[in-house]
């Protein structure tokens, strides 16, 4: 692949604004000068992910992950910094060197992974292909779109496709075409049996399955014959990229949609989704006919906390999805309810209705997920005490799932309403509910293998001096842009120099080499820019392209580096030391002060050797021995 250009990245990071790149997978909400939002990260119900729109960087403290807008796609995407760099390009029309072809010999020492990436982006636009451009496409497929009143508009905002009926026409399109074989099979897009190479969705009308950032994950396709012994809808397989339980169709297209009006709307089926899209209701995705799963609900509570299910009049298959709305529930989520009238379809009634006339039934038919679970289970109970005692108990075990008390009350008088029956009958089963659950914790806990105990010396320790070096490596890079000034005879002879430039001169005079190799990569990079007549600033090293590197000026950017940090340490100073003139000396004397111990140390291993020269070993010890003196009289120590 080929670089991007310095002055191009140089332009995207100017260009592109973090909230915007984040807010496309992260609920943003305003918190005095940065944004707020549920961590990406982590499963979470009070949101602690910080967005800094001025710094533009953003900080996880749930999960301690940090960096920009290019670290976090490739952190949430798995992307490479090209990658990640070539996605926000895109987004702000931004124009990149295009990448050269990649050969045979780079696909297959390439990561397999984006190898696979490759052959969906790949085959999504042979299917689109075959479906615009070849006579049984536009006779089989692009006809049977049209027949479901799909425009040419919509058809392609959703690159929707066709695969031919030839049981290898798109293996045998990447094979020729020197793609790799590997990837190919573990796509699951075709597959290499005993008779050689055939395609998954030979016959199919194809819908690609797109990531948060619009990659193609996978596809489902729809079979078109009615006289064939197969499934009428068929999923891509588990592979590297593609894993059903965290993904929802139509995502990619409906998230700001989401995020606007602070609602999403869940339906079943692919169509369903196309349908509500062209109608102008955008806010809605679908778990593609799988059960709705712990990834996916955490997926969609990170643009609203607001979701409604529509339903079609299937009674069954809505019993089957109260599991799934339970851990709805459970997540914090506001859960409603739209069922359809008999015979229609979330699909079939959007064909049928105006936007106006579509909105309008959604808003003046949602009920509340517990109203609405409690009025269908009635209806199988009528007659039968016993059947109604335990449909009471299973709405008691929903409404105990939701997370807060008010809520809970709420949903409890609005149960006794609909059953008629005294609501502290349902508050004692929600009592006695809870009594169950905190036994069946305790009993596991009782249960559990007793926990290892780790006593103080074996406990992991930080490596010797390695705080230290931690603290001059953020002085270089959340301050080292400001001046310090070198002292002369008077005010006035006093040269202005920075900071970075202060601490490198030190260290290199005494010799001074790190120990983490983190921060001696960094080191070395401090001294190559200066080298060059560059003092680096916070963005150059926010623009780097090693993740670590960039976690490491998050992490001190984020942090107030200050003489106080020392207190983690249990080192105390004066307050009115908490200036920049004292700060930057004090934190460069103590890895001096470490960095004489490992030498002293070091010696006196060297003394237990045999043939060990005396008379140079003596004055070795001298010598460092009088620079800790030095050292820890500028500290102000007592040894």
């Amino acid at each position: 692949m080929a670089r991007i250009p310095q002055e191009t990245i140089e332009q995207i990071f100017a260009t592109a604004r973090i909230e915007e790149v984040i807010g496309e997978y992260v609920q943003l909400k305003k918190s005095g000068s940065n944004l707020k939002g549920l961590s990406p990260f982590n499963n979470e119900k009070s949101p602690s992910f910080m967005v800094s729109p001025a710094k533009q960087i953003f900080k996880d403290f749930s999960s301690g992950k940090g960096g920009t807008m290019v670290t976090f796609l490739m952190e949430l995407e798995q992307m490479s910094y090209p990658e990640a760099l070539r996605w926000i390009a895109k987004k702000y029309n931004i124009e990149v060197p295009e990448e050269r072809e990649q050969t045979p010999e780079e696909l297959a020492a390439g990561n397999h992974r984006e190898a696979v990436f490759l052959i969906s982006d790949v085959a999504n636009k042979w299917f689109q292909e075959q479906l615009h451009e070849t006579e049984e496409g536009r006779a089989v497929g692009l006809s049977y779109f049209r027949e479901r009143g799909f425009t040419e508009e919509t058809i392609k905002k959703f690159q929707l496709g066709y695969s031919p009926e030839a049981s290898d026409a798109f293996a045998k399109y990447a094979i020729s075409s020197k793609y790799n074989e590997k990837a190919l099979e573990d796509s699951g897009i075709s597959m290499n049996g005993e008779r050689g190479w055939y395609d998954r969705f030979r016959g199919r009308v194809m819908f690609p399955i797109h990531s948060v950032s619009g990659r193609v994950l996978g596809f489902g396709g729809r079979i078109l014959k009615n006289n064939v012994k197969a499934a009428k809808y068929l999923n891509s397989p588990e592979n590297p990229i593609y894993h059903k339980s965290k993904v929802l169709y139509g995502l990619y297209q409906a998230k700001q949609e989401i995020v606007k009006r602070d609602e999403a709307y869940l339906v079943e089926g692919y169509t369903d989704v196309i349908s509500f899209h062209q109608n102008g209701v955008q806010n809605v995705v679908s778990s593609s006919g799988t059960a709705l799963t712990e990834g996916q609900i955490i997926m969609l509570k990170r643009y609203s906390s607001n979701i409604t299910l529509l339903y079609d009049g299937d009674a069954a298959g809505i019993r089957a999805s109260f599991r799934g709305l339970d851990m709805m529930l459970e997540a914090g989520i506001n859960v409603r309810v739209v069922p359809f009238p008999d015979g229609e379809d979330p699909d079939s009634f959007a064909q049928k209705h105006s936007t106006e006339e579509l909105e309008a039934f959604l808003k003046n038919n949602r009920k509340d997920f517990i109203s609405y679970k409690t009025s269908v289970l009635l209806e199988d109970v009528a007659g039968d005490p016993l059947k109604r005692a335990e449909m009471i108990r299973e709405v008691v075990g929903s409404i105990a799932k939701v997370p807060d008390a008010i809520g809970q009350e709420v949903f409890i008088k609005e149960a006794s309403r609909i059953l008629e029956i005294d609501p502290n009958a349902l508050y004692e089963e929600l009592a006695r509910l809870a009594n169950v659950q905190n036994r069946q914790a305790k009993r596991k806990q009782a249960e559990a293998p007793p926990m290892e105990v780790i006593t103080t010396q074996e406990m992991p320790k930080q490596p010797f001096g390695q705080f230290q070096e931690e603290q001059v490596i953020n002085l270089i890079i959340a301050r080292g842009t400001e001046d310090m000034l070198e002292e002369g005879v008077d005010l006035e002879d006093s040269i202005p120099i920075s900071i970075t430039e202060w601490i490198v001169r030190s260290i290199e005079q005494d010799g001074i080499t790190f120990e983490t190799p983190i921060f001696a990569t960094i080191f070395e990079m401090v001294k190559a820019e200066l080298a060059q007549e560059f003092v680096p600033d916070t963005q150059f090293w926010t623009m780097q392209e090693d993740p670590a590197i960039v976690q490491v000026a998050i992490d001190a950017i984020t942090e107030k580096y200050t003489l106080s940090n020392w207190e983690r340490k249990e080192i105390y100073l004066p307050s009115e030391k908490n200036t920049i003139k004292e700060l930057v000396p004090e934190t460069v004397l103590r890895l001096k002060s470490v960095w004489v111990e490992r030498k002293l140390k070091a010696l006196k291993n060297t003394f237990n050797e045999e043939n060990v020269d005396i008379d140079y070993y003596m004055t070795e010890f001298d010598k460092w021995n009088q620079l800790r003196q030095r050292v820890n009289d500028s500290l102000n120590r007592i040894i």
